[in-house]
């Protein structure tokens, strides 16, 4: 099992940006994706963006162009640099790794 911290959200006001960072307790790049999911009250938990074990990214069409997903190997980290953010970007952001571990989740809250 792995141990993910994520931290970084905040309330930030539309257009600007935020940065998450997901700590993960042992080095896993190697054979697993790692992922960014949210879920906004009422909703379904969501994919949001993805980092593959070779490093190939993925994105929801709703963040494409505004969101990034980079990883650091040596800190086991993954990031989401989150940028121009809307309100409908409110929700609890969660990292995972290929959808077998969760993070506790960390509240992004983006005001009009």
């Amino acid at each position: 099992q792995v141990q993910l911290v994520e931290s970084g959200g905040g309330l930030v006001q539309a257009g600007g940006s935020l940065r998450l960072s997901c700590a993960a307790s042992r080095s896993i790049f190697s054979n697993r994706f790692m992922g960014w999911y949210r879920q906004a009250p009422g909703k379904q938990r969501e994919l949001v963006a993805i980092i593959s074990s070779g490093g190939s990214t993925t994105y929801a069409d709703s963040v494409k162009g505004r969101f990034t997903i980079s990883r650091d190997i040596a800190k086991n980290t993954v990031y989401l640099q989150m940028n121009s953010l809307k309100p409908e970007d409110t929700a609890v952001y969660y990292c995972t790794t290929a959808g077998i571990d969760w993070g506790q989740g960390t509240q992004v809250t983006v005001s009009s």
